[in-house]
């Protein structure tokens, strides 16, 4: 796939300065030994209910605690951003991110990817979707016009729910291809515009019709097939995006290097089939931080577009903010 082709409620935690500076000198880069770490909170953002979550992460953050020889607990978190800030504030020292997120993280929250998903059909990569039920009247004429033709069409006439702001194919991605490309403002376009929060919650919304259209993606409609077969069965995918790099694992650059080292030697080597098999993964690739260029490629991309339809921006504003943009996208794509 080319990559320039291809250009994922908020919930915030209230930390006092207190508790930020304790944090912060706990994960500091230059006060932190291995033997200062007594476990690792690994950042889960549940896509669906922690009832449904627990049973796959604790077998799994099991078998990485035998690894490290440290207990790592799952740190359950509903919103990108509360996971970024846990992250930030040291709370969280690895996480299992999205390619949104994991921009947003590596930029703020001193995250550094160290592997990549690969899929159970042994692919890195999955694929957003605008989904409708397929008893809704809409279904057979979104699928005749083409899904992302028919939303733009009659978006006056439509609910909507997008996932989460910081989310890579529940959002950005149609933002961008559906929307942004084509001059269109979801927040004003819609009857009904609603952020449901994760790709269950989207599903479930459309499922039992309380949204026309909703975004998901591969991922969480495979899982859903297995969580709530019946749910799953009443939706229709009326768009499918080209392929987005799967997600990244990722952890604090200021963890020691035997730990990380640790860390890298579990997921490079994990295949337990059995455990794998609800995240619908086969195992985990070595990454770098520029396996993820590409979505930051789009949001410069997206940011470009933005800028370009601004009234409140003079041209010379514009033609400054589009070069500098246009600079970023340039570097990204020579390193």
């Amino acid at each position: 796939m080319n990559r320039r082709f291809f250009i994922q409620q908020t919930l915030l935690f209230i930390l006092t300065l207190t508790t930020a500076k304790a944090l912060s000198a706990c994960s500091s880069n230059a006060n932190t030994n291995t033997a200062d770490i007594k476990e690792i909170n690994f950042g889960v953002l549940s896509t669906e209910s922690q009832a449904n979550q627990k049973p796959l992460w604790e077998p799994f953050a099991a078998e990485m605690s035998k690894e490290i020889g440290i207990p790592v607990k799952p740190f359950y978190v509903t919103q990108y951003a509360a996971l970024i800030e846990a992250m930030r504030f040291g709370k969280v020292q690895a996480a299992w991110l999205g390619g949104k997120s994991y921009v947003e993280a590596a930029k703020i929250a001193d995250a550094e990817a160290f592997a990549q998903v690969i899929g159970d059909d042994g692919t890195k990569g999955y694929y957003s979707y605008l989904i409708v039920n397929k008893d809704n009247p809409i279904a057979t004429e979104a699928k005749a016009e083409g899904g992302d033709k028919y939303v733009i069409k009659n978006a006056a006439k439509l609910t909507f729910a997008f996932n989460d702001p910081n989310s890579t194919s529940g959002f950005l991605v149609p933002s961008y291809y559906v929307f942004i490309r084509n001059n269109i403002d979801p927040k004003k376009a819609f009857k009904r515009l609603i952020f449901a929060g994760n790709h269950e919650a989207t599903a479930l919304a459309v499922a039992n019709k309380q949204v026309d259209v909703a975004t998901n993606n591969s991922e969480a409609l495979g899982r859903l097939e297995l969580t709530n077969p019946a749910a799953r069965n009443k939706l229709e995918i009326i768009w499918k995006s080209s392929e987005i790099p799967s997600d990244p694992i990722t952890y604090r650059k200021d963890l020691p290097e035997d730990i990380k080292k640790k860390l890298q030697n579990f997921f490079y080597n994990y295949k337990d089939e059995k455990i794998l098999k609800p995240f619908k993964v086969s195992g985990f690739a070595p990454a770098q931080d520029k396996n993820w260029n590409t979505i930051r490629e789009l949001e410069i991309a997206k940011a470009i577009q933005e800028t370009q339809a601004k009234d409140n921006l003079s041209e010379s504003d514009k033609k400054q903010k589009i070069a500098e943009l246009n600079q970023e996208l340039k570097q990204l794509q020579t390193n």
